[in-house]
C-alpha cells in the first residue's frame, strides 16, 4: 500500500484467503484492506495518537437513514455527551478533495448537524467548522484536537 501523508503506526495485518486484512481498532475486527480503508485506519490511528481522540467516542461505517435512503458515514467522533461532533469522510489517495467530494460529507451532515466536517484521502486532509447560529463555515489549517472540538459544546 502507498505512504500516506500520515503517521505510521504499528499496524496488524493478516491474510485470509488470499486477501490482506487490516484490524480496526474502532471496530475491533479484522476488515478487507483497500486503498479507502488504508486512509481510514492511518487517520484514525494519527487521530488517537498525535490529537488525543479518544477511541471510544468514535466509531466507524456509521449508518444513517433518511426515509428509505441509506447512506454511511466513514467515521464519526462523538463528544462525552454522546453527541456527534464530527463527521470524516475518507477518500483513496488517487481521488482529489473536490468540493463534489466535500458535498457528500455535508449531506450526511442534514441528519447529524456536526460542528466540524473533514474529508482526507491520505495524502490531503481538509477540515471545516460550522457556525450554525451565524449561517456560515471557516476552513480550519489543521485538524483540531479533541480537547479544542469540546470547548464550546
Amino acid at each position: 500500500m502507498r505512504q500516506l501523508n500520515l503517521p505510521v503506526f504499528d499496524i496488524k495485518i493478516r491474510e485470509e484467503g488470499g486477501k490482506p486484512y487490516v484490524f480496526d481498532v474502532l471496530r475491533q475486527k479484522f476488515v478487507a484492506i483497500t486503498p479507502e480503508e488504508w486512509v481510514r485506519q492511518h487517520f484514525v490511528h494519527f487521530l488517537t495518537g498525535s490529537l488525543s481522540y479518544p477511541a471510544g467516542l468514535m466509531a466507524n461505517e456509521v449508518e444513517l437513514q433518511a426515509g428509505d435512503k441509506r447512506m454511511r458515514c466513514d467515521t464519526v467522533v462523538y463528544g462525552r455527551d454522546m453527541r456527534p461532533l464530527m463527521i470524516i469522510e475518507y477518500k483513496k489517495p488517487d481521488i482529489p478533495i473536490t468540493e463534489r467530494v466535500f458535498r457528500q460529507v455535508m449531506t450526511y451532515n442534514w441528519l447529524l448537524k456536526v460542528k466540524y466536517l473533514v474529508v482526507s484521502n491520505g495524502m490531503t486532509h481538509v477540515c471545516c467548522k460550522i457556525d450554525y447560529e451565524a449561517q456560515k463555515y471557516e476552513f480550519l489549517q489543521k485538524i483540531p484536537e479533541f480537547s479544542q472540538l469540546t470547548i464550546d459544546n
